[in-house]
């Protein structure tokens, strides 16, 4: 029989370290007066903020167009099974509300609420923070080929799915 030790294994490592650097940011998140938000809400949250400085940008603000839940979903890398349910928990928090899309009646749209769009900042500084202690040692160039590994990984994980 072939053994693979644990330290061998890329996907024991990824795993491993993506359940550690969740667990870093669930205390950092706590410590920083955020313990409504979950790891699980950030890609979510990272995607509408970014449509609400789109609509900030072009002098927009305040405006009710969030995002379709399909194509939230695709944006945060979440699968259509899955938003709902996060969609639910991150509305009963009180971060985002959802509303129809005004020219499909069967479509939903994700908006953020006032306290979604507040804690923007405190988020961000507990991501920076978590990266901090997380990251700490790696050099700029290491964690910028890690990126790219990364991306390839999804780049390649995405195609297989779409071939089946």
């Amino acid at each position: 029989m072939n053994r693979l030790p644990p330290e061998d294994c890329t996907f024991f490592l990824i795993t491993r370290a993506s359940l550690s650097v969740t667990s870093i940011f669930k205390k950092v998140l706590a410590k920083n007066e955020l313990p409504e938000i979950k790891p699980s809400y950030l890609g979510v949250l990272m995607c509408l903020w970014e449509i609400d400085a789109m609509d900030e940008m072009l002098s927009k603000f305040g405006s009710e167009d969030g995002m379709k839940l399909t194509d939230l979903g695709r944006c945060a890398g979440v699968e259509p099974s899955t938003i709902t349910g996060l969609v639910d928990r991150m509305e009963r928090d009180g971060l985002v509300y959802r509303s129809r899309v005004h020219n499909d009646r069967r479509a939903q749209q994700a908006n953020l609420t006032e306290k979604g769009r507040l804690i923007r900042e405190k988020v961000v500084k507990a991501m920076d923070d978590m990266a901090k202690e997380a990251f700490a040692g790696i050099a700029h160039e290491e964690m910028e080929m890690a990126k790219k590994v990364l991306w390839k990984i999804l780049e390649n994980v995405n195609k297989k799915k779409t071939l089946t």
